[in-house]
């Protein structure tokens, strides 16, 4: 790696790929980790160096940090509701990517760490109800996360805290809400909420069978992030000089039959709505208070979930289109 680049892990995932894209045209020299094979990542930069590597060992983490200057670690094994119900162990493991790539971080000298949490950080008590306070920072204690994914993202937190403290390794700590947009995940099981409405609605636009299932009684809310929003706070973050963990997200509350609404318009369709109330549904009200990052940036998340929402469903529906065409 040339003049100690930037390291960015799970480059191959949906967040990784569109953060590496930027740096890129930012003129920074990217080293990309990631376990997948590089055919599977969803973006692959031959400018930058691509290492296939297992970030829960050490010694993957000592080569991957080696030379570099700052680290922007969005690796863990994980995906939408319907996952990480169902694969908790699989996703505490994660703890050991953190844990290993803090200690190389120190090891090899960086000068700063970025840490992908999550808002399922915040107790589900707080969250049982479609009228949603809007989640502040605080709110995450006294603790009761997500089983599996949402402790283990509160533990690692907790890590960056204290190897900034015991070893003066500068850290910062983003608690994403629901990132969308294109050249992500839309099937499989690892989905979340807008890439799978918008290719079961997409699906049934190409088909002429306009009927699809939903989730749940359709009336659960979240707040969804635009991925270019997502690329901006996150580089705006890892800049500043927040030292605790703070929120990033979108603050425009919808149902989840609202942004069915906004799909249906873009797709120029109706769809017959069956509602499976035995799926994984996850809390019943998520939002993002965005006082803080007003307050240290001066920004909050501000795309709109309308406009977003038409670039992911044209590059789901192109690509679902030569998937039945064939």
């Amino acid at each position: 790696m040339d003049s100690r680049g930037v390291v960015v892990t799970g480059a191959g995932g949906f967040i990784g790929g569109h953060l590496v894209a930027d740096l890129l045209d930012q003129g920074a020299a990217v080293r990309c980790v990631d376990l997948k094979p590089l055919d599977d990542w969803h973006q692959l930069f031959p400018e930058a160096e691509n290492l296939r590597l297992d970030l829960r060992r050490a010694d993957a983490c000592a080569l991957a940090l080696k030379g570099c200057r700052s680290v922007y670690n969005l690796a863990a094994d994980m995906g939408g509701m319907g996952f990480i119900e169902n694969n908790k162990a699989a996703c505490m493991l994660s703890v050991l990517i953190n844990t290993h790539l803090l200690e190389a971080a120190v090891d090899a000298g960086v000068d700063r760490y970025f840490y992908s949490s999550s808002a399922c950080v915040y107790a589900a008590g707080r969250q049982t109800s479609a009228a949603v306070v809007p989640l502040r920072e605080d709110d995450a204690y006294p603790a009761a996360p997500e089983d599996g994914y949402g402790w283990e993202k509160l533990f690692s937190e907790r890590m960056c805290r204290h190897f900034r403290e015991d070893f003066g390794l500068t850290t910062r700590v983003v608690r994403y809400h629901n990132v969308y947009g294109p050249h992500g995940t839309f099937d499989g099981g690892r989905e979340k909420a807008p890439a799978a409405i918008c290719r079961k609605v997409a699906e049934a636009e190409i088909r002429g069978d306009h009927r699809i299932e939903v989730w749940g009684d359709g009336e659960q809310t979240r707040s969804f992030m635009y991925i270019d929003d997502c690329v901006h706070g996150t580089q705006a973050i890892m800049a500043s000089e927040i030292e605790y963990p703070i929120n990033l997200g979108s603050c425009q509350l919808v149902t989840i039959n609202e942004l069915i609404d906004i799909v249906e318009r873009i797709a120029g369709i109706e769809v017959e709505r069956r509602y499976d109330l035995a799926a994984p549904q996850g809390v019943r009200g998520r939002n993002s208070d965005n006082t803080l990052i007003k307050r240290e940036l001066g920004w909050e998340p501000s795309i709109r979930l309308e406009e977003g929402l038409e670039e992911t469903y044209a590059w789901i529906r192109d690509r679902l289109a030569v998937e039945i065409a064939a």
